[in-house]
């Protein structure tokens, strides 16, 4: 694939990204990071497009660890999220809660 094109989709990406985020109120930030790290997904998706585009052996390799490190932010977003959703989690066992201790 000419290189050009994939500058392209580079820049492409990360404009639409920046936008994306740029538009999310700082309220909504924490709650919706979640659904921002869903859309990091798509960054695996441009990973492996262009590694699978790529001929040279070096590209294949910077491709490898491209998609490695997208996923390692899109598994990483998800631990923090899933952490996070934690804090709000109720006991049902009847349990106090540790806010409740006398």
């Amino acid at each position: 694939m000419n290189p050009i094109i994939l500058l392209v989709i580079f820049v492409v990406a990360t404009l639409v990204g920046y936008k994306l985020i740029n538009n999310v109120p700082s309220l909504l930030h924490t709650p919706l990071m979640s659904g921002m790290n869903a859309l990091s997904g798509v960054t695996v998706l441009g990973a492996l497009t262009a590694t699978a585009a790529s001929v040279a052996t070096g590209n294949k390799i910077l491709g490898v660890l491209a998609i490695f490190l997208a996923m390692l932010n899109v598994a990483g977003g998800f631990g923090v999220t899933h952490r996070m959703l934690r804090m709000f989690h109720h006991r049902r066992d009847g349990a106090k809660t540790p806010s409740a201790k006398q």
